[in-house]
């Protein structure tokens, strides 16, 4: 399915969290905009925390300055130009940050998308070889092509859903 997408025309939309597979997704995605004459559009997903867990004294870590979106923002700057600075291209990437639950909003963003990209996070031995929840969500109700792209370190090929 990957090799079908690559003389496609249009724009890869790739979730960005700042963690290891986000940025093996926007690695893969740069290397394949070019073959695709498509854009990249590097998307970050923020959302305030649950309140049920005030009420047991529990109080959810906040960003600094209390500012959901602007962390979100910065950490998106920062990984896309840590991955830029890794891979020789000149795709422009364009970057948006979103409020909203993750898998809601790569959904969104992708609607009139060529191919949606994300990573996965496994936590182990056993999760690595299981998907995420957001990666699960994706390849499952996307409205395009998804490519999910295991953290570097892994060593697997991508899965195309």
């Amino acid at each position: 399915m990957v090799d079908q997408l690559v003389d496609e025309t249009g724009r890869i939309v790739v979730g960005v969290d700042g963690s290891a597979g986000s940025e093996a997704a926007l690695r893969w995605a740069l290397a394949h905009a070019r073959q695709m004459n498509a854009s990249v559009e590097a998307v970050a997903a923020w959302q305030y925390p649950d309140m049920y867990g005030y009420s047991w004294g529990y109080l959810p870590s906040m960003p600094d300055g209390g500012d959901f979106s602007a962390s979100a923002e910065k950490v998106l700057e920062e990984a896309v130009a840590r991955v830029k600075d890794q891979v020789s291209t000149t795709t422009a990437v364009t970057t948006r940050v979103i409020e909203g639950h993750p898998a809601q909003v790569l959904m969104e963003a992708s609607r009139d998308a060529r191919v949606l990209v994300v990573g996965t996070r496994g936590h182990g031995a056993f999760a690595g070889v299981l998907l995420g929840s957001v990666s699960q969500h994706c390849v499952q109700h996307a409205p395009c092509p998804v490519v999910v792209v295991p953290r570097s370190d892994a060593g697997d090929a991508p899965v195309a859903g």
